[in-house]
Order: structure tokens, then C-alpha cells, then sequence
């Protein structure tokens, strides 16, 4: 004959889910530029460890105009 499965309360159900919930990310404020970014990540205008590493300037449009 089967067994029935004893059930689970509320609070152990709730402990096993307690650390499901997001985070939010870490934010730094870069030291030569002053914008905030997230770690590790270049910042929205390119620059990372105070080095911009992106140039902005150009787009994609540019880029197909010159064909």
C-alpha cells in the first residue's frame, strides 16, 4: 500500500525560499570621472578604472553612411 507524503508547513516551505530574492547590484562612483556605475562594468560614457575603454563618438549610422 502506498505511503502518504507528510506535509510540509508554511514556515519550512518559507525557510527553503527565503533566499530566492533578488538583489539589488553593487554601485560604485568612479574616482577620475565621478559617475556611478555598476562593478566592474564600464560606465554609461565608456570609462572603466578611470580609462575610457569605448569611444561613444561613433554609431552605428555613421558607420553604414560611409559605404
Amino acid at each position: 500500500m502506498a505511503v502518504a507524503k507528510s506535509r510540509v508547513p508554511r514556515s519550512r516551505r518559507g525557510m527553503r525560499r527565503a533566499h530566492d530574492a533578488l538583489t539589488k547590484p553593487t554601485l560604485s562612483v568612479d574616482a577620475t570621472t565621478g559617475e556611478t556605475h555598476r562593478r566592474h562594468h564600464v560606465s554609461p560614457t565608456g570609462y572603466y578604472k578611470g580609462k575610457q575603454v569605448v569611444n561613444n563618438n561613433t554609431s552605428v549610422e555613421d558607420e553604414s553612411n560611409e559605404e
